[in-house]
């Protein structure tokens, strides 16, 4: 037999023997165990229903000088969500509409209670309620896990502005000679700052993967090289703790693999730091192995075993959640936000892998990471060395160049590791630790008449960034190539960058070898590169066909996708004026201001497109207007209201230059 369901149900009723017939009625029902309460008055009624709290509620229309209607309607204005079904004594088909029509879910007479007819209402009410608790409960688990993302990604950006700062200034102090004597305080500033970016990175990275926007890219590497590199990193951290770290493969190992030696590599290091940060004495130890499938992959296990604290049988789940910890927060030694792991098991999830683990308390713990990877043909099996030898096979096509190249970059560490490599290729290299340091160089250098020959350029830094520096340097008439260097994975950034003005994008960590085919490439007088697009006067004019520069207004409540569509337009040439509201549109068309083209979002929270298009229109301040919408417009619409087309969004650069030039 099924179990019973439980429902409250709330009976207003001023009559106690018609409480009673209508109490023993709802107890003959066998589908549910019901918790009744009773009350007489419509105050009290009122009371009840506020709270929102019982499945059903029976409502007697008479209640002494009262009616049952002026419950209802009140009940409505008090967002009541429990289903009424209004008692009557005798049918009365006007009464019935009433009730109806003020809210209730159905109505039954009295002598009904022992009918079908009032089982049948009773049901189906409950069963009414039940479905809308269930809507009700998945819009809120919804808007829990939107809010919680938009809280992530806002709290990560809103953090990364000072702590760039903190960093920066802080590695510029590090430079004086002068202070020397301060250095010991500066480096733990340093460090700790670094640590909390590491953490940051995490959140950032957790989010992305929450709204599926952390895009895999994928490439052939040496897999013995590729562990060797960890294995130096880590060593370190285990020697600092006095424990011993080793790397064995129980056996052969493919050359090459093809998979995302980034991710992967963020996976290991996260394995391998936990490992030893738990770990006071003996040591950790890391295995490898693999097989080969029929299919052609290669199943890759890599187990991470220590002599640590070990963990709880209980807690073995729980670890691989976000934000949980081991141990409480605060008693332990080790900082951490509970995100390590968690972020570990969903990149795993996405290289075609998992994660598991076995610990004991007091022995220590073994992760355990297993991924499929993509052998290339004709791979030989070789026992590896975790040593660094196979790097000369990957840099043995190095190019020697000649010229200049800047790098852009406002970490320290990565603007030295890059001109390290740059100069290893045989250019001079200069460097600028923002979009503006760079701009003034780029600027200056053409003033003079020596042009860098090539610009690597970070796209996250302070005071100005790369995307914004790309188009203002390309503005300036700069011709020769801009490489962007990134990070973010996230799907159509590449695309997103090459319209800004980049002809290449180059991701984190850099590898030397691609580098150096890029910058080859970009030295190289026979290898030609499609032209910016940016098209501004002082570009126009120095070869002699001059063309005036058009003013563009824009109106667009979200700030990024504002900001973006900004840039764009600013590439191809477009002098733009932004707000973000219909007010302060209106506000902005009172100084009498004229655009050659207006931009209006559709959807504005203060007002609507067509509203400003109607105003625009009226006060002759725009030749042309065009309607920006997340969904396709009506063309009659758009004829009404005097515009001239609809863009459809996501905007890009293309769409924009067809708006620029009709």
């Amino acid at each position: 037999m099924l179990a019973k369901k439980n429902a409250r149900v709330l009976i207003v009723e001023d009559d106690e023997d018609d409480y009673i017939i209508a109490r023993d009625s709802l107890e003959e029902l066998d589908d549910y165990n019901f918790e009744i309460e009773w009350v007489t008055s419509p105050e009290q009624a009122l009371a009840k229903l506020k709270e929102n709290a019982h499945d059903i509620c029976l409502l007697d229309y008479l209640l002494g000088a009262h009616t049952g209607l002026k419950v209802l309607i009140e009940a409505s204005e008090l967002q009541c969500r429990v289903p009424i079904i209004m008692l009557t004594g005798q049918s009365d088909n006007v009464l019935d509409k009433a009730a109806l029509d003020a809210g209730a879910v159905d109505f039954v007479l009295k002598s009904e209670f022992d009918s079908p007819r009032f089982s049948r209402a009773v049901l189906y009410a409950l069963a009414r309620h039940e479905v809308e608790q269930e809507r009700l409960e998945r819009i809120n688990l919804q808007t829990k896990s939107k809010a919680k993302d938009r809280f992530l990604a806002h709290l990560s950006h809103e953090l990364r502005t000072p702590l760039t700062s903190i960093l920066g200034y802080t590695e510029l102090l590090l430079e004086k000679q002068e202070l020397s004597e301060g250095h010991q305080e500066l480096n733990i500033i340093l460090n700790n700052s670094n640590h909390l970016l590491s953490l940051l990175n995490d959140v950032l990275d957790l989010s992305k993967i929450a709204a599926d926007k952390l895009e895999l890219t994928t490439k052939t590497f040496y897999l013995d090289s590729f562990l060797a590199d960890i294995y130096t990193l880590m060593a370190i951290s285990a020697l600092d703790k006095g424990i011993t770290l080793t790397f064995n493969a129980d056996s052969p190992l493919p050359e090459k693999v093809t998979t995302d030696a980034t991710r992967l590599r963020q996976v290991l290091i996260n394995l391998v730091h936990n490992a030893i940060k738990f770990t006071d004495q003996g040591g950790v130890q890391v295995s490898v192995s693999s097989r080969l499938t029929e299919s052609g992959l290669c199943n890759l296990e890599i187990g991470v075993r220590d002599t640590g604290s070990g963990i709880p049988q209980d807690k073995l789940e729980a670890i691989f959640q976000p934000f949980e910890q081991v141990a409480d927060t605060v008693l332990r030694r080790e900082a951490g936000a509970g995100l390590g792991l968690a972020i570990s098991s969903k990149l795993a999830n996405m290289l075609g892998g998992k994660i598991s683990a076995t610990s004991e308390v007091g022995k220590g713990s073994q992760f355990t990471l297993e991924i499929a990877a993509e052998v290339p043909s004709s791979v030989a099996m070789i026992a590896p060395e975790f040593k660094q030898a196979s790097y000369s096979s990957s840099t043995s096509s190095i190019v020697k160049l000649t010229g200049r190249v800047l790098i852009v970059d406002d970490l320290f560490d990565i603007r030295k590791l890059v001109g390290h490599l740059v100069k290893g290729f045989g250019l001079q290299v200069e460097f600028a630790s923002n979009g503006q340091e760079a701009f003034d160089l780029v600027e200056s250098n053409l003033k003079l008449g020596t042009p860098f020959d090539a610009v690597i350029m970070d796209i996250h830094m302070p005071i100005m960034d790369g995307k914004e520096a790309v188009v203002k340097i390309r503005q300036l008439g700069f011709e020769q190539t801009v490489i962007a260097l990134t990070a973010a994975t996230m799907k159509g950034v590449e695309n997103q960058l090459i319209q800004l003005g980049f002809n290449f994008v180059l991701s984190k960590p850099v590898d030397k070898s691609m580098l150096n085919k890029l910058l080859a490439k970009s030295l190289n007088k026979q290898c030609e590169f499609e032209p910016p697009q940016a098209v501004l006067a002082d570009n126009e004019k120095s070869s002699g066909q001059s063309k005036a520069l058009q003013k563009v207004l824009l109106v667009e409540d979200d700030q990024d996708a504002a900001g973006l569509t900004q840039l764009l337009l600013e590439s191809l040439g477009a002098q733009v004026t932004v707000v973000h509201s219909g007010e302060a549109c209106l506000a902005l068309l009172k100084q009498n201001l004229y655009w050659d083209k207006a931009l209006l979002d559709l959807n504005l929270p203060d007002s609507h497109g067509f509203e400003l298009a109607t105003v625009l229109r009226a006060s002759n301040q725009a030749k042309q207007i065009i309607i920006v919408s997340g969904e396709p417009v009506d063309q009659q619409a758009l004829e009404q209201n005097g515009c001239v087309k609809a863009l459809l969004k996501p905007l890009n650069k293309k769409a924009l230059k067809t708006v620029l030039d009709c």
